[in-house]
């Protein structure tokens, strides 16, 4: 009976530990998310799976082609978490015209497009803790041509790597 005791509480320690160590990682580290919409084709597919890192990518500044997840900014009409691609950073100014994206006046290479925009937008400087961010599927994305700039403390983290479907498999880029 002893014995029978002694192996249920390893087992329930370990359980305990284990469900633990999870929790950790997943709130202050890494997380995953199922991608719910087609705003990133062609990058990221409808039901693609990621991870993301929440804690290293505070260590170093948010980069203009970054993809990240972030919290809709209020307002928005949004109410999951979104995956979108940071195109402005605080101080530049931005506007999109003729189907091309313009930072201070100065055109960007963006050849993960699905298509060029079909839009215009600003110009508008983006002001400081602020990001613009955009979907690559341009004509069928909500994000910040719509509804303005990204608070910085919505950005969740920086996405590191598609896990599903397999075939798929790597970091994004």
């Amino acid at each position: 009976m002893k014995k029978y005791i002694r192996t249920i509480l390893e087992w329930g320690s370990l359980i305990v530990i284990a469900w633990m160590l999870s929790f950790g990682i997943r709130t202050f580290f890494l997380d995953t998310r199922i991608v719910p919409t087609g705003s990133m084709l062609p990058t990221i597919q409808l039901q693609d799976r990621l991870i993301f890192d929440k804690f290293f990518y505070r260590n170093q500044p948010l980069q203009r082609g970054d993809i990240v997840m972030l919290t809709a900014p209020e307002g928005s009409g949004e109410t999951d978490d979104l995956v979108k691609r940071i195109i402005g950073l605080p101080g530049e100014t931005i506007e999109i015209r003729d189907g091309q994206v313009f930072i201070d006046e100065i055109p960007i290479e963006e050849p993960y497009l699905k298509e060029p925009p079909d839009y215009e937008y600003g110009p508008v400087k983006i002001p400081e803790g602020m990001y613009v961010v955009l979907g690559d599927n341009r004509n069928n994305s909500k994000d910040s041509h719509v509804w303005g700039f990204v608070p910085e403390k919505n950005i969740q983290g920086k996405v590191l790597i598609r896990y599903w479907p397999l075939e798929n498999w790597g970091k994004l880029k």
